[in-house]
């Protein structure tokens, strides 16, 4: 838990009493702060106890500091939340956890991390290396473990936050001395209103540098390409851009699979990406190429950082091997949620075996179109399975199935005939829903578990491993 001495004897009013709120009200309340909680279901109210407020229209806004806002719950659009609405009019300004986190610890260094896809991993790949050159390091925020929950480093030590674009907007103290911008495809569009809005919420980043901050942004998309020359244009950024599909000149690249370093002007060749498997497939490039970037901004040297590159272990539910057997391997990318990110491991492997559905985001599965020949057969689940039948037509089979247990069951007996029939290939059954799982699941987590436990349950019957 982190300290916040800072805050004894301050106001604060907390909503949501999700993982991020309940880390806010343990540490303030610890430091001597006083603390007021608000969530809209009674249930977590009455958690909280004491701390509990009766109603929103009770609260007393002369004092409040701050109030400490749960990323996930709307406070502009689509519609305001009435909380929020009050506290604007009371001129009470609302903040994040990651918020008091940069407040709290000024003596250590702060690496933000976002993007559409591919901060989860970058954000656990940055600390991977970052600690593995023996410097203190903690990963958290949007991904795993909250902000007020990450241990308390030392003077120097390094915090890697993942930023979603709703932490975005909740963070003005903080100062990035590395920040990182991975891509832009359309999501989250009914909270930032559309697709502009969606990019002006990652853009800001970049607004508040550190002296001397380092800004690392992929310019693989024409979005992020314009996220890049504004902050170019700024003198008070150092620029390092990250390509995969060009040549990034005074940055970091990656040219037929081989991660190379100009960010110093002439171009060193550093390593094959082909010898780090859990960093497959072009978009795992990119999280390479950012990820070794901020490493080496972070003063991390160029061995060290091959070094925890190639010891990364992976991220579950990324395109996580969770077994073989009977000549077929299993693929968990619940994480996929929307098409983009399906896309990032539709094309790291041939020969698939499609598992995809769940509650369906906007645009569907068809920008996914182009790379159906490498599918055999496609496994529908959920509320979108109808919707995403008729995209796919008569391209590839494709096969009703309902729920992830079924679909599991026929990929693998179709997979397994398929090795059995193609001696030396390498089929893969492949969970990347390109959908939520709210219809079904709690989480992708959840989904993902599900998937991973299917799949031990085959190994074990097959003899093979897991």
């Amino acid at each position: 838990m982190i300290p916040l001495g800072a805050f004894q004897g301050r106001t604060f009013v907390i909503a949501g009493l999700g993982k991020s709120g309940r880390g806010a009200l343990a540490a303030l309340s610890a430091a001597g702060a006083k603390a007021f909680a608000w969530d809209d279901d009674a249930e977590s109210r009455a958690r909280a106890g004491a701390h509990a407020l009766p109603a929103i229209a009770a609260i007393d806004w002369s004092g409040i500091d701050a109030v400490i806002w749960s990323p996930g719950i709307a406070h502009t659009l689509p519609k305001p939340h009435p909380l929020a609405a009050a506290a604007r009019a009371a001129g009470v300004p609302l903040v994040c956890d990651a918020d008091l986190l940069a407040r709290a610890k000024p003596d250590c260094v702060f690496i933000g991390v976002t993007g559409t896809n591919g901060k989860s991993t970058v954000t656990s790949l940055i600390a991977h290396v970052i600690a593995s050159s023996g410097r203190p390091c903690a990963a958290g925020g949007n991904l795993g473990t909250a902000a007020l929950d990450l241990p308390d480093l030392p003077a120097g030590g390094v915090y890697v936050l993942e930023l979603s674009s709703y932490q975005l907007e909740l963070v003005p103290s903080l100062r990035p001395d590395i920040a990182v911008h991975l891509n832009i495809s359309p999501d989250h569009l009914e909270r930032h209103g559309n697709l502009a809005g969606y990019v002006a919420a990652k853009a800001r980043l970049f607004d508040h540098p550190a002296a001397g901050g380092v800004a690392i942004v992929a310019t693989d998309d024409a979005d992020s390409r314009g996220i890049a020359a504004a902050v170019q244009a700024r003198a008070d950024w150092r620029f390092l851009p990250v390509a995969t599909e060009a040549v990034a000149k005074g940055g970091v690249y990656v040219q037929a699979g081989h991660l190379i370093d100009a960010a110093e002007g002439t171009p060193e060749h550093i390593l094959d990406l082909a010898e780090v498997p859990v960093l497959t497939g072009r978009h795992n490039h990119q999280n390479a190429a950012a990820a070794y970037a901020a490493a080496r901004a972070a003063g991390v040297s160029v061995a060290a950082a091959v070094a925890g590159l190639r010891t990364y272990p992976g991220l579950a539910h990324r395109q996580e091997r969770v077994g073989e057997a009977n000549g077929v391997l299993y693929v968990n990318d619940s994480k996929a949620t929307n098409a983009d990110a399906a896309e990032k491991a539709l094309t790291a492997y041939d020969t698939l075996f499609w598992i995809l559905g769940g509650q369906a985001k906007a645009g569907g599965i068809a920008p996914l179109r182009r790379h159906f020949p490498r599918i055999v057969k496609a496994y529908l689940i959920g509320e979108a399975a109808g919707q995403f039948a008729r995209t796919i037509g008569d391209a590839i089979p494709c096969e009703h199935c309902g729920t992830l247990d079924v679909a599991t069951a026929r990929a693998r007996a179709e997979a397994e005939a398929f090795a059995a029939a193609h001696p030396g290939s390498r089929p893969v059954v492949m969970l990347s829903p390109a959908c939520a799982s709210w219809d079904q699941f709690a989480s992708f987590e959840a989904r993902g578990d599900a998937f991973r436990a299917m799949v031990r349950d085959i190994a074990a019957a097959a003899g093979g491993a897991s």
